[in-house]
């Protein structure tokens, strides 16, 4: 037991500094120091096999308040079905925002169709964005004002719904965001957020081509290139999710395994760039990589410990622990609910890092349909 105890000190140590260091320095708002600033946008939007929800996603952006004279849509598209033409209907009686459509005959994945957007942009900032999210009207005025900041190539937002009333993905996106809100305001998030994230052009590097995360590893190189990335709540968007334990696997797991590579891809930073490297960083490692490993370890040592002590009783380690994530991902463990989030994701990160090590990363996966509903 005490082994155990020990394990799990360890473990929550970390996730303790964090609480502490928040509740110090209580950081709320940008760190940016915000003007106001009208510069031309071009707002990047991949598409694959999106009919179904393109139009809505189009009239999303057709309401943002900007002036739409000064922004191009870039929408590149590997469609097998009508979404490209749903978008060439959608602008034929449309002079502004100017349409660029680039369309490829084979789906190559995500980073490749922003790469090859970044290629035919002409405005001074960048917007990237989802199909499958909601924006707030004021999205790009909020963005824009904080890459005014010189110090800033890159600003990400918060996401402030889930639609699908997933108790288990809105506690994980605010634990997020409170993470993202320290770390802006200590250097750099590591995180962006591709429904909702802007920089500069100048500030953007290719992306590597089997890059699972292609929104985060434009802001670490646009952190390696001396530039800060912060996330600012006042640039909203809503995405979609679900609570049951198998439907989020595969789009959970895809994140993790994404944000894991980019980890082990960058660890050369660890210790550089000031408080990123030495405190951003370091604790997206902990969170990332090895806390998912000492969980299990204490989850088994506990096990142990309790059957060497009490027997066959001591099996109630394990249902207790059953019983946790029953309840968690049925959003019914009411004020530790919160609890699960940490738990489920330690899950994905662990089985991201299993795949990671273990089978091919192309920078290709399925489509999930089953959120896109809530968008129709």
């Amino acid at each position: 037991m005490v082994v155990a105890g020990s394990l799990l000190a360890i473990t929550a140590t970390p996730y303790l500094a964090f609480l502490a260091l928040y509740a110090w320095l209580r950081p709320s708002g940008s760190p940016a120091d915000k003007q106001e600033w009208e510069p031309g946008v071009s707002i990047v939007l991949p598409t694959y096999n999106e009919e179904a929800i393109v139009e809505t996603k189009l009239d999303d952006l057709l309401g943002i308040d900007y002036p739409m004279e000064k922004v191009e849509l870039v929408v590149v598209d590997s469609s097998t079905d009508d979404t490209r033409d749903i978008v060439r209907e959608h602008f034929a009686d449309l002079d502004d925002p100017k349409l660029v459509l680039l369309e490829e005959d084979d789906r190559s994945g995500v980073a490749r169709a922003v790469n090859r957007a970044m290629d035919a942009v002409s405005s001074e900032v960048v917007f990237r964005t989802d199909c499958d999210s909601k924006l707030g009207s004021d999205v790009l005025r909020e963005a824009v004002a904080n890459l005014s900041d010189g110090r800033v190539g890159a600003v990400t937002g918060q996401q402030t719904d889930v639609l699908g009333e997933s108790q288990v993905e809105q506690d994980y996106r605010d634990i997020i965001a409170r993470l993202q809100a320290l770390e802006s305001h200590l250097d750099s998030t590591f995180i962006c957020h591709g429904p909702c994230f802007a920089f500069r052009r100048s500030s953007f590097q290719a992306i590597t081509p089997d890059s699972l995360a292609d929104d985060t590893e434009i802001g670490l190189n646009a952190r390696r290139a001396g530039d800060r990335v912060i996330m600012d709540p006042k640039l909203r968007f809503v995405e979609s999710g679900v609570s049951g334990f198998s439907q989020r696997r595969a789009r959970k797991d895809r994140r993790a395994m994404g944000l894991i590579q980019l980890l082990v891809r960058n660890r050369d930073v660890l210790g550089g760039l000031g408080q990123y490297g030495r405190i951003v960083l370091p604790f997206n490692w902990w969170f990332m990589i090895v806390s998912p490993w000492l969980s299990v370890l204490t989850a088994v040592t506990a096990t142990a410990a309790a059957v060497s002590v009490f027997g066959t009783a001591g099996m109630i380690v394990p249902l207790i622990l059953v019983a946790f994530f029953w309840l968690g991902q049925r959003d019914t463990l009411g004020p530790v609910q919160p609890l699960y989030a940490v738990a489920d994701s330690q899950v994905s990160l662990l089985v991201a890092q299993l795949r990671l090590a273990f089978s091919d990363v192309t920078g290709m996966w399925d489509v999930d349909r089953e959120s896109r509903k809530v968008f129709k």
